[in-house]
C-alpha cells in the first residue's frame, strides 16, 4: 500500500527565480540588510519611545514614517507598471489582487496589540536586538512561536 502524499497549500507570493545565487552573491543582501537596521536604528523608528509616542497620540513621527514608506510604495508600483519594468532577471513584475477576509481584521488587530505592548513590530526586531536591546529576544522568539502557531492552527482560524 503507498502511501498518499498531501500537496502543501500553494503560497500566495512564491519565489519564483529560476537561478540559484551562490553563497558569496547572498552577501550583498546580508550588507543591504545591515544598512537598512543602521537606518531604522539612526532614524529612532526602532525605539520603544517613538512607538509609545505613536500608540498614544502624542507624537506624528512615526505616523509620518508609516505615510511615507506608503506613499513610496504606491509610487513605485504606479512607476512599475507605467513603464513596463522587469526585474533583473529580465521577468514581468506581476501584481494579483488579494480577496478580503474578516480573519485580516482579527490578525490586524492581534498584530497592532502586540506591537503597542511591545514597542516592536517584526521589521526591526533584529535591529533592536543589534542595537543591544536583547529583551527584544523575547519578543523575537514570540513573534516566531505566534507564526508557527498559527501555521498549526491556520485552517481552523476564522479566514
Amino acid at each position: 500500500m503507498e502511501k498518499q502524499v498531501n500537496n502543501p497549500i500553494e503560497c500566495e507570493a512564491p519565489n519564483l527565480q529560476h537561478k540559484r545565487e551562490k553563497d558569496i552573491a547572498l552577501l550583498k543582501y546580508l550588507l543591504v540588510g545591515a544598512f537598512f537596521g543602521v537606518v531604522l536604528v539612526k532614524s529612532e523608528v526602532i525605539s520603544w519611545f517613538r512607538i509609545q509616542e505613536m500608540f498614544r497620540l502624542q507624537s506624528f513621527f512615526m505616523y509620518g514614517v508609516i505615510g511615507s514608506a506608503i506613499a513610496v510604495g504606491m509610487l513605485s508600483i504606479y512607476l512599475i507598471k507605467k513603464f513596463d519594468i522587469k526585474t533583473i532577471a529580465g521577468e514581468k513584475v506581476e501584481f494579483k489582487d488579494k480577496e478580503f477576509r474578516k480573519g485580516q481584521i482579527i490578525g490586524g488587530f492581534i498584530f497592532g496589540l502586540g506591537w503597542a505592548i511591545t514597542g516592536a513590530c517584526p521589521g526591526p526586531l533584529f535591529a533592536q536586538i543589534g542595537a543591544g536591546f536583547t529583551v527584544v529576544i523575547v519578543t523575537l522568539v514570540s513573534a516566531i512561536l505566534g507564526t508557527w502557531v498559527y501555521g498549526k492552527f491556520a485552517d481552523k482560524l476564522p479566514n
